[in-house]
Parts: structure tokens; sequence; C-alpha cells
């Protein structure tokens, strides 16, 4: 356990699971220990209504009578899913190249993780944006829900539009700047 800036102690580990229908996952430290709580609520102040097994995550935490709990979010990063994995769509594209696509504001339209895809509508435009979910594991996330609003990066993929990276509103708008 380090601090930040403010004298927080802050961790520093990977999300072992997270629910979203529950509110809550968990966290483990790099450093070892116990299992960090991670309430939804908390998530969400962060910009995120979920976050993907795996992922990397920097936390301030509080020690509690029922444990370690994370108080803030401070940084998320995907897990390292290889580009184009799952995708063929996207096998052979230079994730260079993906990375430089502007990033457009949309809503989701639906989203169904059991058969692992969805749809989202750019601001703006009636045709619908596919969504995979490798792309949300590699973005960062494990479920969006209708309505949520998100920026996107997208091509124009074999059967029409195809979401590439999925960030969440907030992170869109500092990746924006």
């Amino acid at each position: 356990m380090s601090e930040d800036q403010s004298g927080r102690p802050t961790v520093r580990g990977h999300v072992k699971w997270f629910d979203p229908g529950k509110g809550f996952g968990f966290v483990v430290s790099d450093e070892g220990g116990p299992d960090i709580l991670l309430h939804a609520n908390v998530l969400r102040s962060f910009g995120q209504g979920t976050v993907a097994d795996g992922s990397t995550i920097t936390v301030e935490v509080a020690r509690t009578d029922r444990g370690m709990q994370a108080t803030a979010v401070l940084s998320i990063q995907p897990p390292n899913v290889p580009p184009g994995a799952g995708l063929a769509d996207l096998a052979e594209l230079d994730p260079a190249l993906l990375a430089l696509q502007p990033l457009e504001p949309a809503r989701v339209k639906w989203f169904d993780k059991g058969k692992g895809f969805g749809f989202a509508n750019s601001w703006g435009s009636d045709e619908d944006v596919f969504l995979h979910i490798e792309v949300l594991r590699r973005s960062g996330f494990a479920d969006l829900a209708p309505g949520e609003a998100i920026g996107l990066r997208t091509i124009e993929g074999k059967r029409g539009r195809l979401a590439v990276e999925v960030l969440a509103w907030d992170a869109a708008g500092r990746a924006a700047k």
C-alpha cells in the first residue's frame, strides 16, 4: 500500500471479478493481502458502471469493520487482450491506426452479455454501431446498460459500423482534450 499526493492510502492491483448485477466485486492487491471490496457506486464515481475482470486498477482504500474497501478509483487499465481477439474484422488491423479514429459520443441501445454483443447509436446518426464483448473487455468493461452514455472509436466493418474502442463518457471527455 502506498499513498497518493493527498496522503490517502492507495493500492494497485487487478480486478478479481466484478458483477454489475450484484453491484460489487473485488480487487487483489499487487502486494498481496486481503481482497478489497469494490462497490458499484465507487466505480460509477469514476465514470464507469462496470469493469472487466483482470483489469489493472489503482484505488484509494480504507480499512473498515468488514475489511478493506475501495473508496475511490484513480485509474483503470483494461486487461491485455490481443488486438482482434475474437473478432475477425479487427484481426488484421493495426492497433495504432485504430487509436487514431475520432471519438464519437454515443448511447448504448442494448447489450446482452450472454450473447456477447449489442448496439449503440452515435449522436446525430440513426445508424447502429455493433458492440462486441471482446472490444468491451479490451476497453475495460464487463457490460453496458441501455441508455448509458459512452465514447466510441469506430470503423466500417464487413457488415456495418463496428466499435473498436469503448470509453466511459467521462474518460472520453478527458481523451478528447
